[in-house]
């Protein structure tokens, strides 16, 4: 195994436990009980594992209903809704999918909206809006699958996790539209420090994952600096967006150390405070 593709290394524990609040256990090498057990081994105690399509979702669902350690965040991905309704000739799984139309998007929905009246499923998400992946054409199909998705989080009162992506502007209004979730996460947070201050103003919960570290990603690092720390969470989004000096290697919960010491740098805390701090506002913002 090239150096490249080889895991990178366990970093040191944290004194103080924390949780990975966005992974996709799904897509990582090894069983999703060696990756857990991984992550305890470092400190990282809790993740949430992240439903990006139905069957992903589903999956979601049942290894948090298996694993103390896992809560759920279940939904249709921002790119996904518009595959659904369109098709697409990329598909998750690497399948053409024909178009299905408003109504498959209709019971796509109904089964998220059952899922999300699980008791271990604790967020709705990641949803919100992809204008990078998705072109002009899927624009309002992801806006009425995000309505509906904010809907579904409300009428279950579960955490909103939303996916923004170069849509800064359309995801604030649609949350003011239609009125965010009393706890809303905006995961991978991508935003500028003036955003980091709208979002809050509103008791939004800002999450930030590897890339926070990366060298190009000084307005992240301003965005961090800026944002509250009792609105502060901590992701891996694995297995992308590892955490230099491992960029480009696989991603995985137990490197959450990595990304959270480089955070506490940039807070001007330490690592104890940080983590204390992040641990209480996921236990908050997922209601576990």
């Amino acid at each position: 195994m090239s150096s490249k593709s080889a895991p990178p290394p366990l970093p040191e524990p944290l004194a103080v436990a924390v949780a990975d609040s966005h992974t996709h256990l799904d897509m990582q090498q090894g069983t999703p009980e060696e990756g857990l057990a991984k992550a305890a081994a470092v400190g990282v105690t809790t993740v949430v594992q992240v439903g990006c399509d139905i069957p992903g979702s589903r999956w979601a669902a049942e290894l948090a209903a298996a694993h103390e350690s896992v809560w759920a965040a279940v939904a249709l991905h921002p790119n996904e809704a518009p595959r659904i309704v369109l098709g697409d000739p990329d598909d998750w799984s690497g399948q053409r999918r024909a178009p299905g139309g408003a109504n498959a998007l209709d019971e796509a929905l109904a089964e998220i909206d059952a899922l999300a009246g699980q008791e271990r499923v604790r967020a709705v998400g990641e949803t919100g809006l992809d204008y990078f992946r998705t072109g002009p054409e899927g624009v309002e199909i992801q806006q009425e699958s995000f309505r509906r998705h904010i809907a579904i989080a409300k009428r279950h009162s579960k955490a909103l996790v939303i996916h923004d992506r170069e849509a800064h502007e359309d995801v604030l209004r649609i949350l003011e539209e239609e009125g965010a979730p009393e706890r809303t996460v905006f995961h991978c947070y991508s935003g500028d420090a003036e955003m980091a201050k709208t979002c809050a103003e509103r008791g939004y919960y800002l999450s930030f994952a590897g890339n926070v570290t990366f060298k190009s990603a000084q307005p992240l690092r301003d965005a961090l600096a800026a944002a509250p720390l009792e609105l502060l969470l901590v992701e891996t989004d694995a297995p992308f967006l590892t955490p230099a000096p491992y960029r480009g290697r696989p991603n995985a919960p137990y490197l959450i150390p990595v990304t959270l010491r480089a955070m506490a740098g940039v807070k001007g805390v330490t690592e104890d405070e940080l983590a204390a701090a992040v641990a209480a506002n996921t236990a908050r913002a997922f209601d576990y």
